[in-house]
Protein backbone atom coordinates (compact mmCIF):
# COMPACT_ATOMS: atom_id res chain seq x y z
CA UNK A 1 0.00 0.00 0.00
CA UNK A 2 1.09 3.45 -0.33
CA UNK A 3 2.40 5.19 2.81
CA UNK A 4 -0.45 6.55 5.16
CA UNK A 5 -2.94 3.63 3.90
CA UNK A 6 -4.04 1.03 5.90
CA UNK A 7 -1.83 -2.02 6.40
CA UNK A 8 -3.69 -4.75 7.63
CA UNK A 9 -5.57 -8.33 6.60
CA UNK A 10 -7.42 -7.77 3.84
CA UNK A 11 -6.57 -3.94 3.24
CA UNK A 12 -4.58 -5.32 -0.31
CA UNK A 13 -8.25 -6.28 -1.43
CA UNK A 14 -9.59 -2.98 -0.85
CA UNK A 15 -6.57 -1.04 -2.59
CA UNK A 16 -6.81 -3.69 -6.07
CA UNK A 17 -10.42 -2.82 -6.38
CA UNK A 18 -9.80 0.69 -6.05
CA UNK A 19 -6.89 0.19 -8.37
CA UNK A 20 -8.92 -1.40 -10.60
CA UNK A 21 -12.02 1.27 -10.62
CA UNK A 22 -9.71 4.26 -11.68
CA UNK A 23 -7.30 2.61 -14.15
CA UNK A 24 -8.93 1.24 -17.27
CA UNK A 25 -7.50 -0.44 -18.77
CA UNK A 26 -4.82 -1.75 -16.59
CA UNK A 27 -2.79 -4.69 -17.22
CA UNK A 28 -0.41 -7.04 -15.17
CA UNK A 29 2.13 -8.79 -16.95
CA UNK A 30 4.27 -11.73 -15.03
CA UNK A 31 8.12 -10.78 -16.15
CA UNK A 32 9.34 -13.87 -13.80
CA UNK A 33 8.42 -16.03 -10.51
CA UNK A 34 11.13 -17.88 -8.63
CA UNK A 35 9.57 -20.15 -5.50
CA UNK A 36 11.36 -21.29 -2.59
CA UNK A 37 9.58 -23.52 0.12
CA UNK A 38 6.33 -21.98 0.96
CA UNK A 39 7.57 -18.58 -0.81
CA UNK A 40 6.66 -17.41 -4.31
CA UNK A 41 8.81 -14.20 -5.31
CA UNK A 42 7.23 -12.27 -8.72
CA UNK A 43 8.29 -9.72 -10.68
CA UNK A 44 6.09 -7.60 -12.67
CA UNK A 45 5.02 -4.88 -14.79
CA UNK A 46 1.78 -2.80 -14.64
CA UNK A 47 0.47 -0.42 -16.72
CA UNK A 48 -2.92 1.14 -17.59
CA UNK A 49 -4.38 4.67 -17.92
CA UNK A 50 -5.89 6.64 -14.80
CA UNK A 51 -9.57 7.07 -16.11
CA UNK A 52 -11.55 6.83 -13.10
CA UNK A 53 -11.38 8.51 -9.64
CA UNK A 54 -8.99 6.87 -7.06
CA UNK A 55 -8.53 8.07 -3.20
CA UNK A 56 -5.47 9.66 -4.22
CA UNK A 57 -6.55 11.69 -7.25
CA UNK A 58 -10.72 12.17 -7.12
CA UNK A 59 -10.25 13.60 -10.76
CA UNK A 60 -8.71 11.35 -13.56
CA UNK A 61 -5.65 12.54 -14.78
CA UNK A 62 -6.17 10.65 -18.35
CA UNK A 63 -2.64 9.68 -18.12
CA UNK A 64 -0.92 6.44 -19.04
CA UNK A 65 1.94 4.90 -16.67
CA UNK A 66 3.92 1.52 -16.88
CA UNK A 67 5.96 0.15 -13.23
CA UNK A 68 7.20 -2.24 -11.87
CA UNK A 69 6.85 -4.29 -8.85
CA UNK A 70 8.01 -7.13 -7.04
CA UNK A 71 5.54 -9.68 -4.66
CA UNK A 72 6.82 -11.59 -2.21
CA UNK A 73 3.28 -14.30 -1.55
CA UNK A 74 3.37 -16.65 1.29
CA UNK A 75 1.04 -19.63 0.58
CA UNK A 76 -0.68 -22.24 2.98
CA UNK A 77 -2.91 -25.41 1.79
CA UNK A 78 -2.58 -23.57 -1.75
CA UNK A 79 -3.74 -20.12 -0.77
CA UNK A 80 -1.79 -16.73 -0.61
CA UNK A 81 -1.70 -16.33 3.15
CA UNK A 82 0.53 -13.07 3.11
CA UNK A 83 1.06 -10.75 0.53
CA UNK A 84 4.33 -8.11 0.76
CA UNK A 85 5.34 -5.96 -2.52
CA UNK A 86 7.15 -2.94 -3.32
CA UNK A 87 6.88 -0.91 -6.37
CA UNK A 88 7.89 2.39 -8.05
CA UNK A 89 5.07 4.89 -6.58
CA UNK A 90 7.11 7.38 -7.57
CA UNK A 91 7.24 6.69 -10.93
CA UNK A 92 3.51 6.04 -11.03
CA UNK A 93 2.34 9.33 -9.08
CA UNK A 94 4.81 11.09 -11.87
CA UNK A 95 3.37 9.60 -15.04
CA UNK A 96 -0.03 9.90 -13.66
CA UNK A 97 1.19 13.69 -12.25
CA UNK A 98 -0.11 13.02 -8.98
CA UNK A 99 0.46 15.20 -5.88
CA UNK A 100 3.12 13.15 -3.62
CA UNK A 101 2.07 12.15 0.16
CA UNK A 102 2.31 14.79 2.52
CA UNK A 103 4.07 13.09 5.51
CA UNK A 104 2.96 14.66 8.82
Amino acid sequence: MIHGEPDEPGAAFDAIAQQLDAFDPFHLEVEEMIGEGDRVAVRLTMSGVNCGSHPRMPEPTHRSFTVEAIFILTLRDGKISEMRAVSDRLGLFLQLGWDWPQVD
